[in-house]
């Protein structure tokens, strides 16, 4: 069982880290460059950019294919970030 003094350090590690992850401006963008979305690391919306074409109402069905675009290629933007954060020895002492 974790003590009361290990268990605040972890959730302030994890407040910062959580911080850290909002100051990461991460975007997404369809195949045909049509749509971009802006998230930051912790995948909260911050933008986003549309062809004036895609606004046209019988272009509803390509705007949410490169909606569903541009948002896998931020998550694999921010999997390749994490990764790269990522911190296994630190994270080890957190869990003691």
């Amino acid at each position: 069982m974790l003590n009361p003094k290990e268990l605040i350090k972890m959730q302030m590690e994890a407040k910062k880290m959580q911080n850290r992850l909002r100051e990461k401006k991460l975007s997404g963008e369809s195949k045909d460059g049509m749509l971009k979305i802006y998230l930051n690391g912790a995948q909260e919306f911050e933008d986003i950019w549309v062809d004036d074409t895609l606004m046209d109402v019988d272009m509803m069905d390509r705007f949410k294919k490169d909606m569903k675009e541009a948002f896998k290629d931020y998550q694999k933007k921010l999997q390749k970030e994490m990764a790269q954060d990522f911190d296994l020895d630190k994270i080890k002492g957190m869990l003691g």
